[in-house]
Protein backbone atom coordinates (compact mmCIF):
# COMPACT_ATOMS: atom_id res chain seq x y z
CA UNK A 1 0.00 0.00 0.00
CA UNK A 2 0.87 3.54 -0.33
CA UNK A 3 0.61 6.18 2.14
CA UNK A 4 -0.37 9.62 0.83
CA UNK A 5 0.12 12.93 3.91
CA UNK A 6 -1.02 16.46 3.71
CA UNK A 7 -4.29 16.25 1.55
CA UNK A 8 -5.93 18.82 2.22
CA UNK A 9 -10.04 19.43 1.80
CA UNK A 10 -12.40 22.31 3.02
CA UNK A 11 -14.67 21.75 5.82
CA UNK A 12 -17.70 20.68 4.41
CA UNK A 13 -16.16 19.29 1.09
CA UNK A 14 -18.28 16.33 -0.82
CA UNK A 15 -17.75 12.43 -0.14
CA UNK A 16 -16.23 12.37 -3.45
CA UNK A 17 -13.68 14.89 -3.50
CA UNK A 18 -10.99 12.90 -1.44
CA UNK A 19 -11.04 9.72 -3.67
CA UNK A 20 -10.45 12.45 -6.43
CA UNK A 21 -7.82 14.39 -4.20
CA UNK A 22 -5.72 10.95 -4.36
CA UNK A 23 -6.44 9.93 -7.81
CA UNK A 24 -4.88 13.65 -8.58
CA UNK A 25 -2.21 13.46 -6.30
CA UNK A 26 -1.08 10.23 -7.96
CA UNK A 27 -1.50 11.02 -11.50
CA UNK A 28 -3.75 7.89 -11.94
CA UNK A 29 -7.22 7.11 -13.85
CA UNK A 30 -9.65 6.70 -11.87
CA UNK A 31 -9.49 3.04 -12.63
CA UNK A 32 -6.47 2.18 -10.89
CA UNK A 33 -7.41 3.52 -7.54
CA UNK A 34 -8.53 0.29 -5.52
CA UNK A 35 -9.17 1.24 -2.28
CA UNK A 36 -8.23 3.77 0.39
CA UNK A 37 -8.29 3.95 4.28
CA UNK A 38 -8.41 6.92 6.84
CA UNK A 39 -5.20 6.92 8.97
CA UNK A 40 -5.41 10.29 10.13
CA UNK A 41 -8.12 13.43 9.46
CA UNK A 42 -7.22 16.40 11.56
CA UNK A 43 -8.22 20.11 10.94
CA UNK A 44 -6.85 23.42 10.70
CA UNK A 45 -8.56 26.17 12.52
CA UNK A 46 -6.42 29.05 12.33
CA UNK A 47 -8.50 30.76 10.11
CA UNK A 48 -11.84 30.24 11.17
CA UNK A 49 -13.59 31.50 8.32
CA UNK A 50 -12.06 28.78 6.46
CA UNK A 51 -11.63 25.58 8.06
CA UNK A 52 -9.66 22.95 6.19
CA UNK A 53 -9.58 18.80 7.22
CA UNK A 54 -6.17 17.68 6.44
CA UNK A 55 -5.85 13.66 5.28
CA UNK A 56 -3.44 11.13 5.44
CA UNK A 57 -4.88 8.32 3.30
CA UNK A 58 -2.92 4.54 2.59
CA UNK A 59 -4.42 3.51 -0.44
CA UNK A 60 -4.15 0.55 -2.92
CA UNK A 61 -3.54 0.88 -6.27
CA UNK A 62 -3.09 -1.20 -9.98
CA UNK A 63 0.68 -0.64 -10.04
CA UNK A 64 2.41 -0.17 -6.63
CA UNK A 65 5.50 -0.06 -8.08
CA UNK A 66 5.57 1.49 -11.07
CA UNK A 67 3.60 4.23 -8.68
CA UNK A 68 6.40 4.45 -5.96
CA UNK A 69 9.03 5.02 -8.86
CA UNK A 70 7.39 7.40 -10.38
CA UNK A 71 6.83 9.38 -7.06
CA UNK A 72 10.02 8.16 -5.63
CA UNK A 73 11.41 11.99 -5.07
CA UNK A 74 7.90 13.34 -3.78
CA UNK A 75 7.72 14.09 0.01
CA UNK A 76 4.30 13.58 1.10
CA UNK A 77 3.90 10.01 -0.81
CA UNK A 78 5.79 6.04 0.61
CA UNK A 79 5.11 2.71 1.23
CA UNK A 80 2.47 2.53 3.95
CA UNK A 81 4.98 2.00 7.31
CA UNK A 82 4.34 -2.05 9.11
CA UNK A 83 2.44 -0.44 12.42
CA UNK A 84 1.35 -3.85 13.46
CA UNK A 85 2.04 -5.14 16.63
CA UNK A 86 5.10 -8.10 16.77
CA UNK A 87 5.71 -9.84 20.50
CA UNK A 88 9.17 -10.36 21.59
CA UNK A 89 8.08 -14.01 22.40
CA UNK A 90 6.38 -17.04 23.43
CA UNK A 91 6.58 -18.21 27.13
CA UNK A 92 7.90 -21.63 27.75
CA UNK A 93 6.63 -24.66 28.48
CA UNK A 94 8.67 -24.85 32.15
CA UNK A 95 7.56 -21.39 33.33
CA UNK A 96 8.55 -21.56 37.52
CA UNK A 97 6.77 -18.63 38.19
CA UNK A 98 3.43 -16.45 37.06
CA UNK A 99 4.09 -12.45 36.64
CA UNK A 100 2.33 -10.52 39.32
CA UNK A 101 0.61 -7.07 37.57
CA UNK A 102 -0.42 -4.54 40.39
CA UNK A 103 -3.17 -2.05 39.13
CA UNK A 104 -5.67 -2.05 36.60
CA UNK A 105 -5.62 1.53 35.41
CA UNK A 106 -4.59 1.15 31.74
CA UNK A 107 -0.94 0.59 32.29
CA UNK A 108 -1.76 -2.64 34.26
CA UNK A 109 -4.21 -3.46 31.86
CA UNK A 110 -2.20 -3.54 28.61
CA UNK A 111 0.86 -5.05 30.97
CA UNK A 112 -2.00 -8.12 31.64
CA UNK A 113 -2.85 -8.11 28.16
CA UNK A 114 0.20 -8.45 26.69
CA UNK A 115 1.72 -10.90 29.15
CA UNK A 116 -1.51 -12.99 28.93
CA UNK A 117 -0.90 -12.71 24.69
CA UNK A 118 2.35 -14.40 24.87
CA UNK A 119 1.10 -16.99 27.10
CA UNK A 120 2.69 -16.15 30.49
CA UNK A 121 -0.55 -16.10 32.61
CA UNK A 122 -0.19 -13.22 34.10
CA UNK A 123 -1.88 -12.81 37.91
CA UNK A 124 -3.71 -9.03 37.97
CA UNK A 125 -4.22 -7.90 41.72
CA UNK A 126 -6.58 -4.55 42.36
CA UNK A 127 -7.45 -2.98 45.35
CA UNK A 128 -10.41 -2.05 44.37
CA UNK A 129 -13.76 -3.47 43.15
CA UNK A 130 -14.60 -4.38 39.23
CA UNK A 131 -15.41 -1.04 37.13
CA UNK A 132 -19.50 -1.51 37.30
CA UNK A 133 -19.29 -1.76 41.47
CA UNK A 134 -16.55 0.84 41.38
CA UNK A 135 -18.90 3.34 39.69
CA UNK A 136 -21.60 3.02 42.04
CA UNK A 137 -19.47 4.15 45.05
CA UNK A 138 -17.94 6.85 43.21
CA UNK A 139 -21.62 7.80 41.98
CA UNK A 140 -22.27 7.56 45.96
CA UNK A 141 -19.64 10.77 46.68
CA UNK A 142 -20.41 13.11 44.16
CA UNK A 143 -24.59 11.96 45.14
CA UNK A 144 -24.84 11.50 48.83
CA UNK A 145 -21.10 12.40 49.96
CA UNK A 146 -19.99 8.99 50.95
CA UNK A 147 -16.49 7.98 50.22
CA UNK A 148 -15.45 4.61 49.63
CA UNK A 149 -11.48 5.03 50.27
CA UNK A 150 -10.87 1.56 48.31
CA UNK A 151 -13.92 2.39 45.68
CA UNK A 152 -13.45 6.04 44.14
CA UNK A 153 -12.16 7.90 41.63
CA UNK A 154 -8.73 7.03 42.11
CA UNK A 155 -8.81 3.11 42.82
CA UNK A 156 -10.82 0.12 41.35
CA UNK A 157 -10.58 -1.23 37.72
CA UNK A 158 -9.79 1.22 35.10
CA UNK A 159 -7.90 3.02 37.00
CA UNK A 160 -8.12 7.60 37.65
CA UNK A 161 -8.60 7.55 33.59
CA UNK A 162 -11.90 5.83 33.47
CA UNK A 163 -13.55 9.01 34.94
CA UNK A 164 -12.36 11.73 32.61
CA UNK A 165 -12.55 12.69 29.10
CA UNK A 166 -10.99 9.32 27.64
CA UNK A 167 -8.33 11.37 25.81
CA UNK A 168 -6.12 9.35 23.84
CA UNK A 169 -3.60 10.97 22.23
CA UNK A 170 0.05 11.77 23.86
CA UNK A 171 3.28 13.34 22.77
CA UNK A 172 5.51 9.98 23.78
CA UNK A 173 7.92 9.24 21.43
CA UNK A 174 6.65 5.83 20.00
CA UNK A 175 8.69 4.17 17.23
CA UNK A 176 7.23 0.83 17.82
CA UNK A 177 3.84 1.99 16.77
CA UNK A 178 2.60 1.05 20.20
CA UNK A 179 0.12 3.64 20.58
CA UNK A 180 -1.44 1.84 17.40
CA UNK A 181 -1.71 -1.49 19.34
CA UNK A 182 -3.00 0.30 22.38
CA UNK A 183 -6.11 1.56 19.81
CA UNK A 184 -6.65 -1.52 17.91
CA UNK A 185 -7.56 -3.50 21.35
CA UNK A 186 -9.75 -0.22 22.17
CA UNK A 187 -11.90 -0.83 19.20
CA UNK A 188 -11.30 -4.67 19.94
CA UNK A 189 -13.66 -3.68 23.37
CA UNK A 190 -16.07 -1.64 21.31
CA UNK A 191 -14.74 1.97 21.19
CA UNK A 192 -16.02 4.07 18.37
CA UNK A 193 -13.81 3.27 14.75
CA UNK A 194 -13.62 6.77 14.12
CA UNK A 195 -10.03 6.57 17.22
CA UNK A 196 -7.97 4.96 14.46
CA UNK A 197 -8.26 8.16 12.79
CA UNK A 198 -8.95 11.05 14.39
CA UNK A 199 -6.32 13.57 15.50
CA UNK A 200 -7.46 13.47 18.91
CA UNK A 201 -9.26 10.45 19.84
CA UNK A 202 -10.82 10.47 22.91
CA UNK A 203 -13.50 7.53 24.60
CA UNK A 204 -15.37 9.31 27.73
CA UNK A 205 -16.63 8.02 30.34
CA UNK A 206 -19.25 5.19 30.11
CA UNK A 207 -17.82 3.76 26.64
CA UNK A 208 -14.82 3.20 28.91
CA UNK A 209 -16.60 1.64 31.59
CA UNK A 210 -17.34 -1.75 28.95
CA UNK A 211 -14.45 -1.48 27.38
CA UNK A 212 -12.46 -2.26 30.73
CA UNK A 213 -14.85 -5.27 31.05
CA UNK A 214 -14.21 -6.57 27.49
CA UNK A 215 -10.96 -6.21 27.95
CA UNK A 216 -10.34 -7.77 31.55
CA UNK A 217 -12.60 -10.66 29.44
CA UNK A 218 -10.22 -10.88 26.71
CA UNK A 219 -7.25 -11.18 29.02
CA UNK A 220 -9.01 -14.42 31.22
CA UNK A 221 -9.64 -16.11 28.04
CA UNK A 222 -5.88 -15.74 27.45
CA UNK A 223 -4.96 -16.98 30.95
CA UNK A 224 -4.62 -14.23 32.89
CA UNK A 225 -6.62 -14.29 36.58
CA UNK A 226 -7.60 -10.80 37.96
CA UNK A 227 -8.18 -10.34 41.66
CA UNK A 228 -9.96 -7.07 43.19
CA UNK A 229 -10.51 -6.02 47.01
CA UNK A 230 -7.01 -7.91 46.76
CA UNK A 231 -4.69 -4.52 47.71
CA UNK A 232 -0.99 -5.46 48.02
CA UNK A 233 0.20 -4.88 51.85
CA UNK A 234 3.91 -5.54 50.82
CA UNK A 235 6.74 -7.02 48.97
CA UNK A 236 9.13 -9.36 49.59
CA UNK A 237 12.09 -8.41 48.63
CA UNK A 238 15.58 -10.60 49.45
CA UNK A 239 19.12 -10.02 48.32
CA UNK A 240 17.50 -7.11 46.35
CA UNK A 241 15.32 -9.34 43.88
CA UNK A 242 11.33 -9.25 44.24
CA UNK A 243 10.49 -12.97 46.02
CA UNK A 244 6.76 -12.32 46.05
CA UNK A 245 3.77 -10.37 47.48
CA UNK A 246 1.69 -9.88 50.81
CA UNK A 247 -1.89 -9.41 50.28
CA UNK A 248 -3.98 -7.54 52.88
CA UNK A 249 -5.62 -11.03 54.53
CA UNK A 250 -2.21 -12.16 54.72
CA UNK A 251 -1.84 -14.46 51.59
CA UNK A 252 1.55 -14.44 50.01
CA UNK A 253 1.95 -14.77 46.60
CA UNK A 254 5.49 -16.40 45.21
CA UNK A 255 6.80 -14.96 41.98
CA UNK A 256 9.76 -13.53 41.14
CA UNK A 257 8.38 -10.60 38.70
CA UNK A 258 6.28 -7.46 39.64
CA UNK A 259 5.08 -4.87 37.68
CA UNK A 260 4.08 -2.01 39.72
CA UNK A 261 1.18 0.13 37.79
CA UNK A 262 -0.15 1.39 40.98
CA UNK A 263 -1.06 4.80 39.96
CA UNK A 264 -0.11 8.22 41.20
CA UNK A 265 -2.51 7.88 44.73
CA UNK A 266 -1.51 4.95 46.14
CA UNK A 267 0.00 6.76 48.83
CA UNK A 268 0.48 4.00 51.21
CA UNK A 269 1.89 1.73 48.77
CA UNK A 270 4.58 4.67 48.06
CA UNK A 271 4.96 4.57 52.10
CA UNK A 272 5.33 0.91 51.90
CA UNK A 273 7.85 0.81 48.80
CA UNK A 274 10.16 3.57 50.72
CA UNK A 275 10.47 1.58 54.03
CA UNK A 276 11.63 -1.59 51.70
CA UNK A 277 14.60 0.23 50.41
CA UNK A 278 13.11 0.55 46.93
CA UNK A 279 14.82 3.27 45.30
CA UNK A 280 12.41 6.56 44.57
CA UNK A 281 12.71 10.43 44.48
CA UNK A 282 10.44 13.52 44.73
CA UNK A 283 9.48 14.79 41.09
CA UNK A 284 7.97 17.89 39.90
CA UNK A 285 3.71 17.85 39.49
CA UNK A 286 1.12 20.72 39.36
CA UNK A 287 -1.09 22.17 41.66
CA UNK A 288 -4.06 24.23 40.97
CA UNK A 289 -7.87 24.80 40.06
CA UNK A 290 -10.51 23.55 37.47
CA UNK A 291 -11.74 26.79 35.63
CA UNK A 292 -15.30 26.33 33.84
CA UNK A 293 -16.45 28.57 30.93
CA UNK A 294 -19.28 28.11 28.63
CA UNK A 295 -18.74 25.41 26.13
CA UNK A 296 -20.19 27.48 23.24
CA UNK A 297 -18.17 30.55 23.91
CA UNK A 298 -15.11 28.31 23.81
CA UNK A 299 -16.63 26.67 20.57
CA UNK A 300 -16.87 30.40 18.84
CA UNK A 301 -13.39 31.94 20.14
CA UNK A 302 -11.69 28.27 18.50
CA UNK A 303 -13.97 27.84 15.46
CA UNK A 304 -16.11 30.69 14.60
CA UNK A 305 -18.17 30.12 12.21
CA UNK A 306 -17.93 26.53 11.68
CA UNK A 307 -18.59 26.06 15.50
CA UNK A 308 -20.94 23.28 16.00
CA UNK A 309 -19.55 21.56 13.28
CA UNK A 310 -19.73 17.93 13.99
CA UNK A 311 -16.96 16.63 12.16
CA UNK A 312 -15.18 19.36 14.63
CA UNK A 313 -17.17 18.34 17.92
CA UNK A 314 -16.63 20.75 21.36
CA UNK A 315 -13.22 22.50 21.19
CA UNK A 316 -10.42 22.49 23.40
CA UNK A 317 -7.65 24.61 24.00
CA UNK A 318 -4.62 24.43 25.56
CA UNK A 319 -2.69 27.54 27.22
CA UNK A 320 0.61 28.46 28.72
CA UNK A 321 1.73 31.86 30.70
CA UNK A 322 5.15 32.10 32.16
CA UNK A 323 4.57 34.37 34.93
CA UNK A 324 6.89 37.11 36.26
CA UNK A 325 7.53 35.35 39.68
CA UNK A 326 8.87 32.61 37.86
CA UNK A 327 6.24 29.77 37.59
CA UNK A 328 4.61 28.82 34.81
CA UNK A 329 0.55 27.96 34.15
CA UNK A 330 -0.99 26.04 32.19
CA UNK A 331 -3.91 24.13 31.08
CA UNK A 332 -4.33 20.33 32.36
CA UNK A 333 -6.29 17.56 30.75
CA UNK A 334 -9.21 20.21 29.62
CA UNK A 335 -12.60 18.63 29.45
CA UNK A 336 -14.79 19.79 26.59
CA UNK A 337 -18.76 19.78 27.18
CA UNK A 338 -17.78 17.71 31.05
CA UNK A 339 -18.18 18.46 34.06
CA UNK A 340 -15.46 18.37 37.51
CA UNK A 341 -15.51 15.65 39.85
CA UNK A 342 -14.72 14.87 43.10
CA UNK A 343 -11.49 12.96 42.82
CA UNK A 344 -10.18 12.59 46.49
CA UNK A 345 -9.61 8.54 47.69
CA UNK A 346 -8.89 9.50 51.55
CA UNK A 347 -11.46 10.68 53.80
CA UNK A 348 -11.23 14.25 54.98
CA UNK A 349 -10.02 15.96 52.30
CA UNK A 350 -11.02 17.47 48.84
CA UNK A 351 -9.67 16.94 45.27
CA UNK A 352 -10.56 17.68 41.52
CA UNK A 353 -10.54 16.22 38.55
CA UNK A 354 -12.10 16.31 35.21
CA UNK A 355 -14.64 14.09 33.15
CA UNK A 356 -16.44 14.00 29.86
CA UNK A 357 -18.90 11.36 28.38
CA UNK A 358 -18.03 10.66 24.48
CA UNK A 359 -20.94 12.96 23.20
CA UNK A 360 -19.24 15.56 25.03
CA UNK A 361 -22.37 17.68 25.04
CA UNK A 362 -22.19 19.05 28.45
CA UNK A 363 -23.05 23.37 29.38
CA UNK A 364 -19.41 23.96 30.23
CA UNK A 365 -15.75 23.71 29.32
CA UNK A 366 -13.41 22.82 32.31
CA UNK A 367 -10.16 22.27 32.77
CA UNK A 368 -7.14 22.08 34.54
CA UNK A 369 -5.25 26.03 35.14
CA UNK A 370 -2.37 24.32 37.59
CA UNK A 371 1.19 25.74 38.27
CA UNK A 372 4.11 23.98 37.77
CA UNK A 373 6.22 23.19 41.28
CA UNK A 374 9.30 21.07 42.08
CA UNK A 375 10.90 19.08 44.91
CA UNK A 376 12.23 22.93 46.01
CA UNK A 377 9.18 23.21 47.44
CA UNK A 378 8.61 20.36 49.23
CA UNK A 379 12.20 19.75 49.91
CA UNK A 380 13.46 16.96 52.55
CA UNK A 381 12.14 13.62 52.02
CA UNK A 382 11.02 11.65 48.82
CA UNK A 383 8.09 11.49 50.53
CA UNK A 384 7.62 15.28 50.88
CA UNK A 385 5.27 15.74 47.78
CA UNK A 386 2.16 13.24 49.32
CA UNK A 387 2.49 15.61 52.25
CA UNK A 388 2.63 18.89 50.57
CA UNK A 389 -1.06 17.59 48.32
CA UNK A 390 -2.09 16.40 51.21
CA UNK A 391 -1.85 19.92 53.50
CA UNK A 392 -4.07 21.65 50.35
CA UNK A 393 -6.34 19.00 50.03
CA UNK A 394 -7.19 19.21 53.48
CA UNK A 395 -7.45 22.79 53.14
CA UNK A 396 -9.86 22.64 50.59
CA UNK A 397 -12.23 20.28 52.61
CA UNK A 398 -12.18 23.25 55.40
CA UNK A 399 -13.00 25.62 52.83
CA UNK A 400 -15.40 24.10 51.28
CA UNK A 401 -17.32 23.52 54.48
CA UNK A 402 -16.12 19.44 55.79
CA UNK A 403 -18.84 17.68 54.15
CA UNK A 404 -16.94 16.93 50.57
CA UNK A 405 -18.50 20.15 48.62
CA UNK A 406 -15.42 21.84 47.17
CA UNK A 407 -14.30 25.85 47.45
CA UNK A 408 -14.81 28.00 44.53
CA UNK A 409 -14.78 31.80 43.36
CA UNK A 410 -15.74 33.66 40.26
CA UNK A 411 -13.19 34.11 37.94
CA UNK A 412 -13.63 37.92 37.95
CA UNK A 413 -14.13 38.04 41.78
CA UNK A 414 -10.64 35.91 41.99
CA UNK A 415 -8.75 38.29 39.53
CA UNK A 416 -9.93 41.66 42.04
CA UNK A 417 -8.58 39.64 44.82
CA UNK A 418 -12.17 39.42 46.38
CA UNK A 419 -14.09 36.57 47.81
CA UNK A 420 -17.33 35.31 45.31
CA UNK A 421 -20.90 35.41 47.23
CA UNK A 422 -23.17 34.77 44.31
CA UNK A 423 -22.85 32.42 41.29
CA UNK A 424 -23.60 34.30 37.76
CA UNK A 425 -24.32 32.75 34.08
CA UNK A 426 -21.73 29.89 34.86
CA UNK A 427 -23.24 27.31 36.88
CA UNK A 428 -20.09 25.27 38.49
CA UNK A 429 -20.66 21.11 37.63
CA UNK A 430 -18.70 19.95 40.30
CA UNK A 431 -20.96 17.51 43.01
CA UNK A 432 -21.85 16.77 45.82
CA UNK A 433 -21.61 20.93 44.95
CA UNK A 434 -19.37 24.53 45.55
CA UNK A 435 -18.64 26.68 48.93
CA UNK A 436 -18.30 30.36 47.49
CA UNK A 437 -15.64 32.41 49.14
CA UNK A 438 -12.20 33.02 48.92
CA UNK A 439 -9.61 30.85 47.24
CA UNK A 440 -6.77 33.03 48.44
CA UNK A 441 -6.03 29.83 51.55
CA UNK A 442 -6.52 27.33 49.34
CA UNK A 443 -3.22 27.08 47.64
CA UNK A 444 0.47 28.80 48.62
CA UNK A 445 0.68 32.74 47.87
CA UNK A 446 3.25 31.80 44.74
CA UNK A 447 0.21 29.27 42.44
CA UNK A 448 -2.22 31.99 43.76
CA UNK A 449 -0.54 34.99 42.16
CA UNK A 450 0.90 33.57 38.81
CA UNK A 451 -2.77 32.09 38.14
CA UNK A 452 -4.51 35.61 39.16
CA UNK A 453 -1.48 36.71 36.62
CA UNK A 454 -2.29 33.91 34.12
CA UNK A 455 -6.36 34.28 33.42
CA UNK A 456 -5.83 37.88 31.87
CA UNK A 457 -3.00 36.95 29.78
CA UNK A 458 -5.23 33.79 28.58
CA UNK A 459 -8.05 36.24 27.69
CA UNK A 460 -5.83 37.38 24.86
CA UNK A 461 -5.85 33.98 23.52
CA UNK A 462 -9.31 32.85 24.03
CA UNK A 463 -11.98 35.78 24.46
CA UNK A 464 -14.08 35.66 27.55
CA UNK A 465 -11.66 33.33 29.30
CA UNK A 466 -11.23 35.94 31.54
CA UNK A 467 -15.02 36.54 32.41
CA UNK A 468 -16.65 37.28 35.52
CA UNK A 469 -19.04 34.66 35.91
CA UNK A 470 -16.29 31.96 34.31
CA UNK A 471 -15.97 29.51 38.04
CA UNK A 472 -12.43 28.48 39.33
CA UNK A 473 -13.02 24.92 41.52
CA UNK A 474 -10.12 24.05 44.03
CA UNK A 475 -8.02 22.32 44.59
CA UNK A 476 -6.26 20.13 41.34
CA UNK A 477 -3.53 18.74 43.10
CA UNK A 478 -3.03 14.78 41.58
CA UNK A 479 -2.01 16.23 38.03
CA UNK A 480 1.07 13.45 38.67
CA UNK A 481 2.74 11.09 40.45
CA UNK A 482 4.67 13.01 43.30
CA UNK A 483 7.62 10.67 43.41
CA UNK A 484 9.61 8.33 40.21
CA UNK A 485 10.55 5.20 41.53
CA UNK A 486 13.49 5.26 38.99
CA UNK A 487 14.22 2.06 37.01
CA UNK A 488 16.53 1.03 34.64
CA UNK A 489 16.77 2.62 30.90
CA UNK A 490 17.44 -0.59 29.93
CA UNK A 491 15.41 -3.26 31.27
CA UNK A 492 13.14 -1.16 32.86
CA UNK A 493 13.67 -2.77 36.31
CA UNK A 494 14.26 -0.49 39.44
CA UNK A 495 16.92 0.64 40.38
CA UNK A 496 17.78 -1.21 42.92
CA UNK A 497 15.28 -3.93 43.07
CA UNK A 498 15.58 -6.71 40.40
CA UNK A 499 12.29 -8.28 39.34
CA UNK A 500 10.75 -4.49 39.57
CA UNK A 501 8.81 -2.99 37.05
CA UNK A 502 7.91 0.67 38.24
CA UNK A 503 5.66 1.26 35.22
CA UNK A 504 2.74 3.84 34.14
CA UNK A 505 1.95 7.03 36.08
CA UNK A 506 2.18 6.24 39.52
CA UNK A 507 5.80 5.31 38.68
CA UNK A 508 6.53 8.59 37.03
CA UNK A 509 6.88 7.53 33.78
CA UNK A 510 3.89 8.20 32.26
CA UNK A 511 0.92 10.70 32.04
CA UNK A 512 -2.63 9.65 30.28
CA UNK A 513 -4.30 7.46 28.99
CA UNK A 514 -2.17 6.50 26.16
CA UNK A 515 1.18 7.19 27.43
CA UNK A 516 0.22 4.80 30.51
CA UNK A 517 -1.14 1.93 28.06
CA UNK A 518 2.18 2.39 25.79
CA UNK A 519 4.53 1.85 28.75
CA UNK A 520 2.66 -0.85 30.23
CA UNK A 521 3.32 -2.63 26.99
CA UNK A 522 7.02 -1.87 26.99
CA UNK A 523 7.35 -3.26 30.83
CA UNK A 524 5.46 -6.37 29.51
CA UNK A 525 7.85 -7.06 26.58
CA UNK A 526 10.89 -6.19 29.01
CA UNK A 527 9.57 -8.45 32.01
CA UNK A 528 9.07 -11.42 29.30
CA UNK A 529 12.00 -10.78 27.85
CA UNK A 530 14.06 -11.35 31.34
CA UNK A 531 12.15 -14.58 32.41
CA UNK A 532 12.66 -16.05 28.65
CA UNK A 533 16.20 -15.73 29.63
CA UNK A 534 16.10 -16.91 33.03
CA UNK A 535 14.39 -20.61 31.37
CA UNK A 536 16.71 -20.47 28.87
Amino acid sequence: MLRITEIQLPLNHAEAELPAAIIDRLGIAAGDLLNFTLFRRSYDARKKSAVTLNYTVDVEVADEAALLARHQNAKNIGPTPDTSYHFVGRAPSNLKSRPVVIGTGPCGIFAGLILAEMGFNPIILERGKMVRERTKDTWGLWRQRELQPESNVQFGEGGAGTFSDGKLYSQVKDPKHYGRKVLTEFVAADAPPEIMYVSKPHIGTFRLVKMVQLMRDKITALGGEFRFQQKVDDILIEDGRVRGVVLAGGEHIETSHVVLAIGHSARDTFEMLYERGVYMEAKPFSIGFRAEHPQSMIDQCRFGPAAGHPILGAADYKLVHHANNGRSVYSFCMCPGGTVVAATSEPGRVVTNGMSQYSRNERNANSGIVVGISPADYPGHPLAGIAFQRQWESRAYELGGGNYDAPAQLVGDFIANRPSTALGSVTPSYKPGVRLGDLNPSLPDYAIDAIREALPMFEKQIRGYAMNDAVLTGVETRTSSPVRIRRNDEDLQSLNTRGLYPAGEGAGYAGGIMSASIDGIRVAEALALDMLAQSA
